[in-house]
């Protein structure tokens, strides 16, 4: 099915996509459409025919019009347009779990083995093809389809080890979280780096030896002679070689594993001093504000287990769920997978360091507001973590959370609750004078209208419902 495409200003680009001369992705209002060369457009034709692009794991696309708008988005005159499906808020690997990064990594090489069914190839192997909508992940990058060329090899072998393979590994062997090295690194691991990274004894397990130990000294032997690799693999690599070693890819990261420690905060909760009747307090006050009038997209910074993500998830069309440990995110993701929850996307990640823009230019991979701001975040149990774990002052705290422009439900535990005391103990005496109920309330008022407030029954907690103040 055609439709018209609107005119393309060159600020309504796709950053990230400028990589592939055969294809670029822009926006037009709330519609993504991709360009695509002659080439590419041919290599669509081919991937449709297939009718691998009805699987639902792979972003609803469909044909556009008009590409006499198009001229200076490609290397190549443009030759077609595509429309695809918008995801509702873009994430990226380094903000991922251990359980998304596999599932991912899982979706991709599914789809190789789909596509090599067909003659067809997919030219990359980078999560950033991947997007999630709730907890299902969706294949975007449509124009990484291609026709296989004879004699070609794995041509995304070296970025799924990097950007895939060696993170899981990494994680699932050492213990290691891999999100400092992906977001350290935009392209990902490199093979010399895993090696480096790796014991003696890890050669002997499954998987490592060839694709670590044996791919980085390969890579150091034949740097600086490409074109007698390229002839060597062309003269001996056949199809059916490829498939094989897919599908062994496909079994080793099928079998990597990771659990999360058993500990305070991934016992499914923060250890706090909730009665019954203050949780259910919570809940309704929550679920009041939720009701207040549909939301599109909502924040829950601090999610922990995602409990307050649910109720959101009741008036709101996307929720994003957000916290700095990763084991409550793992499971609260895990969870939301096998209810097939498509609303729910779980992000980990540390406030008081907050994924910035990377990339060329620093546009390629944009920060967490740049992406699509809120309307209404969810901020509970959560500012005596900011400000005295992390010490960032409360009025930093709470002018961000303005400068987002959203409504805000946020809760204020006093210096007298446990968990407050807990974190002040091993600070020195008067080393956070701004942590007070009374500047708290003034603060919050200088960027918001607080409609209602609401302290607990157990007098240590005070919730506020507040819209920005305009003008």
């Amino acid at each position: 099915m055609a439709t018209g495409t609107p005119s393309t200003p060159q600020g309504a680009l796709e950053p990230g996509s400028f990589r592939d001369p055969e294809s670029r992705v822009f926006y037009a209002g709330d519609e993504v459409y991709r360009a695509l060369s002659a080439d590419g457009l041919r290599d669509f034709e081919a991937v449709r025919a297939t009718g691998l692009l009805d699987d639902e794991r792979v972003v609803r696309t469909q044909t556009a019009e008009d590409t006499a708008a198009l001229r200076g988005l490609l290397v190549h005159e443009p030759a077609g347009v595509l429309r695809h499906e918008r995801i509702p808020f873009v994430s990226y690997p380094y903000e991922w779990t251990f359980s998304m990064l596999k599932d991912a990594a899982l979706l991709q090489l599914d789809l190789l083995l789909s596509a090599l069914d067909h003659d067809l190839v997919l030219k990359d192997a980078t999560p950033y093809n991947v997007q999630f909508k709730g907890a299902r992940p969706v294949f975007v990058d449509v124009g990484s389809f291609e026709r296989l060329r004879e004699g070609e090899a794995w041509v995304g072998y070296r970025q799924f080890c990097m950007l895939y393979l060696y993170p899981l590994l990494l994680q699932s062997v050492k213990g290691v979280p891999f999100h400092p090295w992906l977001r350290g690194s935009i392209d990902g691991i490199t093979p010399t780096q895993m090696r480096g990274l790796m014991s003696f004894g890890d050669r002997f397990r499954k998987g490592v030896f060839t694709n670590v130990f044996l791919h980085a000294r390969l890579e150091a032997r034949y740097a600086d002679r490409p074109d007698q690799v390229k002839q060597e693999v062309k003269r001996v690599f056949k199809k059916e070689l490829l498939v094989a070693n897919v599908r062994k890819m496909r079994k080793l990261v099928a079998r990597l594993t990771w659990e999360p420690p058993k500990g305070v905060w991934t016992a499914y909760g923060e250890r706090n001093s909730y009665s019954d009747d203050d949780a259910r307090r919570k809940d309704d006050f929550v679920r009041a504000a939720v009701g207040a009038r549909e939301w599109g997209l909502v924040w829950d910074v601090g999610a922990n287990n995602g409990r307050y993500s649910r109720i959101a998830a009741e008036g709101a069309r996307t929720v994003v769920a957000v916290d700095a440990d990763q084991g409550p995110v793992e499971l609260l993701y895990r969870d939301l997978r096998e209810e097939g929850n498509d609303r729910i996307l779980t992000l980990t990640m540390n406030l008081a360091d907050p994924s910035p823009g990377l990339g060329w230019r620093g546009l390629e991979r944009r920060s967490m507001p740049d992406r699509g701001r809120p309307d209404l975040v969810l901020a509970l149990a959560l500012v005596h973590h900011v400000a005295i774990s992390a010490n960032v002052p409360v009025k930093e705290f709470v002018d961000w959370l303005s400068s987002l422009g959203s409504a805000l439900v946020i809760e204020f535990p006093t210096r007298e609750d446990p968990m407050v005391k807990k974190l002040l103990a091993p600070k020195r005496e008067g080393l956070h004078p701004d942590y007070e109920l009374g500047f708290f309330e003034r603060t919050l008022n200088e960027g918001f209208d607080v409609e209602r407030s609401e302290r607990l029954e157990s007098g240590t907690r005070v919730l506020y419902f507040a819209r920005p103040k305009r003008g």
